[in-house]
C-alpha cells in the first residue's frame, strides 16, 4: 500500500523551521533591485523567512501560501523580529493579483503543476508596477537526480525555455541556470539543480 502523501500543514506541524529562518540566498544576492520601501507580494511563502526577512529591508510584505500552519509560524517569526507582515491562505491556482500593484514580485521555490504555473507567472508579470521586479529561483527537471529538496515530478519544476515564454513582458535581467550548493534547513541540503531568474517590468 502506497504511502499518504505529507501535507504542508503536517509538514510545518513542528516546532522547528523546516527550510529553517535564514532567507534565500539568491534572494539577498538580489534584494537591492526592489524599490526601497515598495510592496513586494512572497508566492508560496510557507513558514515566512524570506518575508520577514523583506520586511526587516523597510519592504511592505504580503505573504501567501496554502498552508494556515505555515504563514501563522511565519507571523509569529515576524512578530519575534519586530517586524509585520500581511499574509493570505489560498490555493495560487485560484490566487488573483491585482494589476500594476507591486513593485517586486519573489517566487522561491514555488513549484506549481505546470499549467497552473503559466496561468500564475502571467498574473504576476501583471501585477507589477512598471520598474518593478520579479525574483525566481527554482529546480530543473534535473534536481530530480540529486534528490536534495523540491517536488517529486519534473512537471512542478522549471527550464529557462519555459520561463522565458512564461514572463513575457519582462526584461530579463539575470536568466541562468546553474548548479549550487543548498543548505536551508532539513528541506533542502546539498548540490541543486536550479534556475535563477531576475526580471523586470519595463512598462
Amino acid at each position: 500500500m502506497s504511502q499518504k502523501p505529507v501535507t504542508w500543514n503536517e509538514r510545518y506541524q513542528t516546532e522547528a523551521f523546516y527550510y529553517g529562518t535564514e532567507a534565500n540566498d539568491y534572494l539577498k544576492s538580489q534584494v537591492s533591485s526592489i524599490k526601497a520601501g515598495g510592496r513586494v507580494l512572497c508566492l508560496a511563502e510557507g513558514e515566512g523567512r524570506n518575508a520577514v526577512y523583506l520586511a526587516k529591508q523597510g519592504f511592505q510584505v504580503f505573504a501567501v501560501d496554502g498552508s494556515s500552519v505555515g504563514l501563522e509560524k511565519a507571523k509569529k517569526l515576524a512578530q519575534s523580529q519586530g517586524v509585520e507582515i500581511e499574509t493570505e491562505v489560498c490555493d495560487l491556482a485560484e490566487f488573483q493579483i491585482e494589476p500594476g500593484s507591486f513593485d517586486g514580485v519573489v517566487s522561491i521555490w514555488c513549484h506549481l503543476p505546470k499549467a497552473i504555473r503559466q496561468v500564475l507567472h502571467q498574473k504576476c508579470v501583471s501585477g507589477l508596477r512598471p520598474g518593478g521586479v520579479l525574483i525566481l529561483e527554482a529546480y530543473r527537471p534535473e534536481q530530480l537526480e540529486y534528490k536534495t529538496g523540491g517536488p517529486p515530478t519534473a512537471d512542478w519544476m522549471m527550464t529557462l525555455s519555459d520561463l522565458k515564454e512564461e514572463l513575457r513582458g519582462l526584461e530579463l535581467l539575470t536568466f541562468q541556470e546553474l548548479d549550487r550548493d543548498i543548505s536551508e534547513g532539513i528541506g533542502h541540503q546539498g548540490m541543486s539543480a536550479v534556475v535563477q531568474v531576475l526580471g523586470k517590468k519595463i512598462r
